[in-house]
């Protein structure tokens, strides 16, 4: 069964496509309009192992604003679609990711639940400002239905920091999403996710 996701959001502000598979391989082309943001979603894709194909087109003359969050919104809610069956995940994952003097924090539950809890300091002069990183991340949590603890532990780079949480994300998302032999019905007392 493939577990992937197609999503296409259009309103006055952006244009957004995305196509995600969650059992891929890394493999990312991405096009946002901002050479950041692309580094971070393709190494989110890498870190994960999700194929990921997304572009988007936005009011970047005004600024990165809309278009991260209108990303974050497509990019969670291809998720959601993508693990629309949870049967035999693992539904937990944590990572801990350093990025030379930078050290972030990730876990999540796939709980159904959208929330983010985001904690820590991002430094003056991120290519991402800690609100835009905020507001792309409980976009993503909100819509993927995930809920997603964050922490910048340490870093003096601005780049550094906001790095090491997109790739600590990565990282904890892999874990949730993982195929446990072990686990035959969803991971929940409840019987719903």
């Amino acid at each position: 069964m493939s577990r992937s996701g197609s999503i296409a959001r259009k309103t006055k502000e952006t244009e957004v496509s995305c196509r995600l598979e969650l059992d891929g391989s890394g493999e990312a082309s991405v096009s946002t309009g901002s050479g950041f943001l692309d580094h971070m979603l393709d190494l989110l894709a890498r870190h994960a192992l999700f194929d990921l194909r997304l572009e988007s087109k936005g009011d970047l003359a005004v600024d990165l604003h809309h278009t991260a969050e209108d990303v974050a919104i497509v990019l969670g809610q291809a998720f959601k679609t993508a693990l629309s069956d949870k049967t035999g995940i693992r539904r937990y994952g944590f990572a801990a990711v350093p990025m030379d003097e930078a050290l972030a924090e990730a876990s999540v539950d796939i709980s159904g639940r959208g929330r983010l809890e985001l904690a820590g300091v991002v430094p003056e002069g991120a290519p991402i400002s800690p609100t835009l990183l905020e507001g792309f991340f409980t976009a993503f949590a909100s819509n993927a239905a995930v809920t997603l603890h964050v922490e910048a532990r340490r870093g003096r780079d601005p780049h550094h920091v906001v790095e090491a949480v997109f790739k600590a994300v990565a990282r904890a998302l892999r874990a949730a999403v993982e195929l446990d032999p072990r686990e035959r019905s969803l991971p929940s007392t409840k019987g719903l996710l």
